[in-house]
């Protein structure tokens, strides 16, 4: 097919292909990275905050005195060593052996987006519904997405999400004659918003799933990573059946590693290892061995300190900078850990169109349309704190906040009304995030 264009190879794609676009996020990449923006979009980590000079010799022992199988083929599964060292880690946040947190039941992805795609390659037929929070996570809507699945959002406020929305929710889904497959929950920490589910609304959180017959999928990738005493124990931590654990250590050791894992209800393991075997068949031995022997010799439980100072800092100069630039009108959550600020934009904005002239002021952020299944968002964007210095934090939002002036002077002169449509499909109640 010499000379083929895209129309060439349309009517070739598998269905489950034919939906799929680009995330807000990636979109961003090629001009957040410039050196004279200041990204306040994507969510990476602050490496630097690492003792690079002995994970790098640690890396360099692994390779040059364990090569043999450190360079090897391994397990679908993961290797025992690094599970042994998940549930170490899983038990500072309560998910200990009393729980059911054993490395029998760890399956080892890559990263904590792989165990997301895992879970849906297991439970999502063409068609099914799944719950998220109303914003979620951009990649777990691409990964539903993918899946033909569709995506039906609940309410969340200030306390995280709403039980009394989760209920009616499910009671919507289940009159239109469709059917939900699992809560997919980002419950500490909440990306994009950072807000975190209250005690009291994670035990009725889970009644309400188990009385529907509903899986529950919790995603923390952010638990650790609390700035203001210790977050509320994991759901996992609550219930051992119908709860599916997935997490990373992309945000507490390396990103570049891509080494996540999902501690599943013992019934379901085979399964997953098997999907596993099948998409990649087993994951990088030596990505595990860095992440098993960076646990096994390294004051990591330190390290989680230094990050948690790090972003503490970041993110009360993000505040800092919000509260005295940011124009009337605009609001914003205050996270208690994690990496992300969710702002919402004086009445009749919208971050999407913003982006071309927040661009143009070398600053970058995130359209909240991007977190939403159903055209809700545009009138929020997410800020991420963890990666710029303090410095840069304050002069992106400078920056942003010219944007913001200058896009309502804009609309004051012309005249433009509120923005059609804003915020379509959300439910009451959503002080602080609508």
């Amino acid at each position: 097919m010499t000379g083929t264009t895209l129309d060439d190879y349309t009517d070739r794609y598998a269905q489950r292909v034919r939906g799929m676009t680009a995330s807000e996020i990636r979109a961003l990449f090629a001009v957040a990275s410039r050196p004279e923006v200041v990204s306040l979009a994507g969510g990476a980590p602050y490496i630097a905050a690492l003792p690079l000079d002995a994970v790098g010799e640690m890396l360099g022992q692994l390779a040059s005195e364990h090569g043999t199988s450190t360079l090897q083929y391994g397990i679908g599964q993961g290797t025992l060593d690094l599970r042994e060292r998940i549930c170490e880690v899983m038990a500072l946040s309560g998910i200990d052996v009393a729980c059911g947190a054993s490395p029998e039941d760890v399956v080892v992805t890559v990263g904590g987006q792989q165990a997301l795609d895992l879970v849906a390659r297991l439970f999502l037929d063409p068609g099914d519904v799944v719950l998220a929070e109303g914003p979620t996570y951009v990649g777990a809507l691409g990964v539903f997405q993918a899946a033909q699945a569709q995506v039906v959002h609940v309410a969340m406020d200030d306390d995280g999400l709403v039980p009394e929305a989760l209920e009616a929710t499910i009671a919507e889904v289940a009159r239109s004659g469709r059917r939900a497959k699992f809560l997919y929950t980002i419950p500490t920490y909440q990306n994009p918003t950072g807000v975190t589910l209250s005690e009291e609304r994670r035990e009725r959180v889970l009644d309400i799933c188990e009385r529907a017959g509903l899986l529950v999928v919790e995603d923390d990738p952010y638990g650790q990573l609390g700035f203001d005493g210790a977050a509320p124990a994991p759901l996992r931590a609550r219930r051992r059946d119908g709860v599916f654990y997935l997490s990373t250590f992309s945000k507490t050791f390396a990103p570049g590693l891509r080494v996540g894992w999902i501690l599943a209800p013992h019934a379901v393991r085979d399964k997953l290892v098997i999907a596993n075997e099948a998409q990649v068949l087993c994951p990088s031995a030596f990505a595990q061995a860095a992440v098993a022997t960076y646990l096994s010799t390294m004051p990591w439980r330190q390290q989680l300190k230094v990050y948690r100072e790090v972003y503490r800092e970041r993110r009360d100069a993000l505040l800092s900078a919000l509260t005295d630039l940011m124009p009337e009108d605009t609001t914003w959550t205050e996270p208690n850990g994690g990496l992300f600020v969710w702002a919402t934009l004086p009445e009749g904005l919208d971050a999407k169109a913003m982006m071309p002239r927040a661009i143009a002021a070398r600053v970058a952020y995130v359209p909240g349309v991007g977190f939403y299944a159903d055209g809700s968002g545009a009138g929020n964007m997410r800020l991420n704190f963890s990666f710029p210095p303090p410095e840069r934090i304050r002069e992106g939002v400078r920056r942003l906040a010219g944007v913001l002036e200058q896009e309502a002077d804009m609309r004051r002169v012309f005249g433009a009304g509120p923005i059609a449509g804003d915020r379509p499909g959300t439910r009451e109640p959503r002080p602080g995030l609508a």
